[in-house]
């Protein structure tokens, strides 16, 4: 244990300037979130781009295009925001068997995929490790994009595999981030859990 820390410590003090202001970005980008701010988008862009620079520095190629996907979205959600539709929210459910299909398939071809792609166009080092944190990680989106609540569940898997890839990489503090992460999706989950189960009730009564 006390190797860990020291190791840790080390790193700490070894992590450069872009790694702490990426990483201050994408905390910003969370809390703003959670308050339901606009300025989460441009605080998240800052962030995705440091983190792309840094990312494919270390060879986390797969973990890069992740980062990619987050920054298209990340404009689309700024200019969805602005435009202000009103249109009624997906509600919150659980995933059905089909859905469960796309899932696995995703995750599985996915890591598939992009473990080929890692193995045999780019230096990665990490080719398993990097494709399965982004395969999941994308399955984890999708079923956040139809509300489905088990996307908690695919995004922890992912941020799970992620925390000791990032600190062998020495990312600690993009390590720290996905910590705090793993953290937020579990009460991201209950809170979502409590009003699913609310809702079932009140259907059933």
């Amino acid at each position: 244990m006390q190797h860990w820390i020291e190791l840790f410590i080390t790193q700490i003090k070894e992590t450069g300037p872009l790694q702490w202001v990426a990483t201050i970005f994408g905390m910003a980008e969370v809390l703003l979130a959670k308050r339901n701010n606009i300025l989460l988008y441009p605080a998240g862009i800052v962030g995705i781009v440091l983190s792309l620079y840094l990312l494919v520095d270390v060879k986390l190629y797969a973990e890069a295009a992740l980062n990619m996907y987050y920054l298209v979205m990340s404009i689309y959600g700024w200019i969805y925001w602005t435009r202000k539709r009103d249109e009624p929210p997906v509600q919150i459910s659980y995933a059905n068997r089909s859905e469960w299909m796309v899932t696995v398939a995703i995750s599985l071809g996915g890591w598939a995929v992009l473990y080929l792609l890692l193995k045999y166009f780019t230096p990665s080092d990490v080719p398993i490790l990097d494709s399965f944190v982004s395969s999941t990680a994308w399955a984890g989106m999708w079923l956040l994009a139809r509300r489905k609540i088990e996307n908690w569940v695919l995004l922890n898997i992912s941020n799970f595999v992620a925390v000791p890839l990032l600190f062998y990489k020495g990312l600690p503090l993009f390590a720290c981030l996905t910590i705090f992460l793993f953290v937020v999706a579990i009460f991201g989950y209950i809170d979502w859990k409590k009003k699913l189960d609310g809702k079932i009730n009140v259907a059933a009564n």
